[in-house]
């Protein structure tokens, strides 16, 4: 397993998302997924699973330090009345004193940056997370959130091969930040990819292997694939096992001049 360190956070490069996963379902693929290895999972208000997710790492047999766990405060509680009485909630769901990483799900334009990053700042403060960040921010709204000195530590954004994040990425990069990689198999389309398959066939991987050990190559990126099935989500965690060459890097990077976003509610900010 890989870590990545950044700032003061060490945060392992490949976690389990849980979008859509509830319940039984939810509590089940969690516990799977830490006995199969996984040490990072993510969850958010928007899945309403939190407390699957709590109840699933609680009863592991894997102390809580262990495991890092990421949640994500909705749009509507950014608000200074809603957010920290939403985030205590979030905790008691997840059973659990404090989170790993606490991130902004997506920004909200009736929410000012300063306003939402104080309350983010404050919910640090009380302990209530060890590391801060955002997700689905742009990198003009990263110049806001950067500029009220608040200490983030990642971007979790879409990104997979056939989506261009160059010029986030390399903001990130330069701000000493990660990018977080969700729909990271680009719901599944990157199988069949005759450029996936081909890399895959020199190390006996599959497209979606291939994908994951592409992105985690990258420096300071992180993906967080998500799976309903034990057998897709053992799958995923065995890509620690070769190594991709530049020439094939190069490649799959050339995939993202497609330029195909999956992720574009109408409230999504203006991307770049």
């Amino acid at each position: 397993m890989k870590d990545i360190k950044i700032k003061d956070a060490t945060i392992p490069a490949l976690g389990f998302g849980t979008y859509e996963l509830a319940g039984n379902t939810a509590h089940k693929m969690i516990t799977a997924a830490l006995g199969a290895g996984y040490r990072h999972i993510d969850t958010a208000q928007m899945y309403q699973n939190e407390e699957a997710v709590g109840k699933a790492v609680k009863e592991a047999a894997i102390a809580r330090e262990e495991v890092f766990l990421t949640t994500k405060v909705l749009p509507s509680n950014l608000d200074k009345k809603n957010f920290l009485p939403s985030v205590e909630e979030s905790l008691r769901k997840l059973k659990t004193a404090h989170v790993d990483l606490l991130l902004i799900h997506w920004p909200n334009a009736a929410v000012p940056v300063e306003e939402y990053m104080a309350e983010l700042v404050k919910a640090q403060e009380k302990g209530y997370t060890r590391h801060i960040g955002v997700s689905n921010h742009t990198t003009a709204l990263l110049d806001k959130v950067l500029a009220t000195g608040a200490n983030i530590v990642t971007n979790q954004v879409e990104y997979h091969p056939f989506l261009n994040q160059d010029r986030l990425y390399s903001y990130l990069r330069t701000h000493d930040l990660t990018l977080t990689a969700y729909s990271p198999i680009a719901h599944g389309k990157v199988m069949g990819n005759s450029t996936l398959r081909g890399i895959g066939g020199k190390y006996g991987k599959s497209e979606v292997q291939i994908t994951l050990r592409w992105l985690l190559q990258q420096d300071g990126v992180l993906a967080i694939p998500r799976s309903s099935k034990e057998s897709h989500m053992k799958a995923n965690f065995d890509i620690f096992d070769f190594e991709l060459t530049q020439d094939d890097m190069q490649q799959i990077h050339q995939l993202t001049q497609q330029n195909s976003r999956l992720i574009n509610p109408a409230t999504a900010p203006a991307w770049d």
